[in-house]
């Protein structure tokens, strides 16, 4: 579906604080639903674009048709579908998918991260110095933005690059893959990192909130890293934590 439309005109809108739409981020969740609906009828869903849809029972999808929307309206081929599978609000599976490449992924809760059914692991890079980091930033501006900033200026000065692809979710997948080292980005939504965060702990990683508690998908923040670095990544993101609180609290 992605591919179809992928460098044609599209229908593009524009959500408030959140970034775009088009028509075929509705055409592709739109699918996805309708195919595991079909295979699991008794789970909930929770999508970007349409929303939650509550089930007794105790399994939920957690749908993201396309992350990385800005990037395809585009044509920059940064984009995929991210796909989790909730158990008694547990995420059990994840799978991200990256068309233009034909890469999946697959991590199974206890069973490890594949690439293309091959296994993968986070990288062992030892110093940041040496890391190739990767993060996001939100779509507001002022004091967010500049929070923000600060932190890739930081970690920019002292890692040997920062990169900024524009989908958390790759930046999952390529961190539980060894490209990239290390993640972090603030205000994302649980469809954004359900798949991409089981990616990374099964691939050998560590993931938590910026200060070292447990992650959820329905937090604020984000830190995933191939663990030999989380604690330094942790310490060069926390002087923005005190500044930043107020900020979030208020807005």
């Amino acid at each position: 579906m992605l591919l179809k439309h992928f460098g044609t005109h599209l229908k593009v809108g524009e959500k408030r604080d959140a970034g775009l739409v088009t028509n075929a981020d509705l055409e592709s969740e739109a699918a996805a639903i309708r195919i595991l609906k079909r295979a699991f009828p008794d789970f909930g869903i929770l999508t970007e674009e349409t929303g939650s849809e509550q089930k007794p029972g105790a399994g939920r999808w957690v749908i993201d048709p396309l992350d990385g929307t800005t990037n395809y309206v585009h044509g920059f081929p940064m984009f995929c579908v991210s796909i989790a599978a909730e158990w008694d609000k547990r995420t059990v599976v994840g799978v991200i998918y990256h068309p233009i490449l034909k890469d999946t992924y697959v991590a199974i809760r206890g069973r490890g991260a594949r690439l293309n059914g091959k296994r993968i692991h986070v990288s062992e890079t030892r110093s940041v110095e040496r890391a190739l980091l990767t993060t996001g930033f939100t779509y507001r501006k002022g004091d967010w933005l500049r929070a923000e900033m600060q932190a890739f200026e930081r970690l920019s000065a002292t890692s040997r690059a920062v990169r900024r692809p524009g989908s958390a979710a790759l930046d999952l997948a390529y961190t539980a893959r060894g490209v990239f080292d290390g993640f972090w980005e603030r205000r994302l939504s649980p469809w954004d990192v359900a798949a991409g965060a089981l990616l990374v702990e099964e691939a050998g990683g560590k993931v938590t909130d910026f200060h070292g508690k447990a992650f959820h998908i329905a937090g604020q923040e984000i830190l995933a890293t191939n663990r030999r670095l989380h604690g330094a990544l942790q310490k060069a993101l926390r002087p923005d934590l005190t500044g930043v609180s107020a900020v979030f609290t208020l807005k």
